[in-house]
């Protein structure tokens, strides 16, 4: 007799992913069954897949990572440089959905 244990979500989880992201790019994603997050720079693609699948309960396929570099911009005149940004697009298993809309 084996006992089913659900995996619990970890403090670290809740580091990896940022936030995720809604743009008019994320939208034709998730078309295709995919869902895109601002992750931390640090994550690597097993630890972003084990976040997503404790945190939401369901099954990732593949995750892909993108770093946007920040741009040069003026703020009040004076040149500065925006934050790198680090991107998973996470690809779900047929069947498995996330709705990003509401919070966890």
């Amino acid at each position: 007799m084996s006992k089913e244990t659900k995996a619990t979500a970890k403090p670290e989880h809740y580091d990896v992913l940022v936030k995720p992201l809604i743009t008019e790019k994320a939208t034709l994603v998730g078309e295709s069954n995919g869902v895109v997050f601002q992750v931390a720079k640090s994550a690597n693609k097993p630890q972003i897949k084990e976040a997503v699948e404790t945190l939401f309960g369901v099954k990732v396929k593949a995750v892909n990572t993108t770093i946007t570099k920040g741009k040069v911009k003026r703020f009040k005149g004076r040149p500065g440089v925006r934050s790198d940004v680090k991107k998973a697009y996470v690809t779900l298993e047929a069947g498995n959905t996330i709705d990003v809309s509401t919070g966890l």
